[in-house]
């Protein structure tokens, strides 16, 4: 079986992309917020100074969200 990062070869182009949306969609709303959090952690599937794995990046926003919920 692959190992789960290998298809995620450092792109800073895609790095830049995904963060710029990010920054576009940023706004007050805490949903706003959160999709920009999430396009942020994928981008460093992709950025060569970054150590994680999609799995990594499923749980910490797991978390996120579980947290977010239970503060409303």
């Amino acid at each position: 079986m692959e190992n789960e990062t290998e298809s995620f070869e450092p792109d800073s182009e895609r790095v830049e992309t995904l963060r710029e949306i990010a920054d576009d969609i940023r706004g007050d709303s805490s949903e706003s917020k959160l999709i920009a959090a999430i396009l942020y952690r994928i981008s460093d599937l992709y950025d060569s100074n970054e150590d994680t794995s999609p799995k990594d990046i499923y749980i910490n926003m797991r978390e996120i969200i579980r947290t977010k919920d239970a503060e409303e």
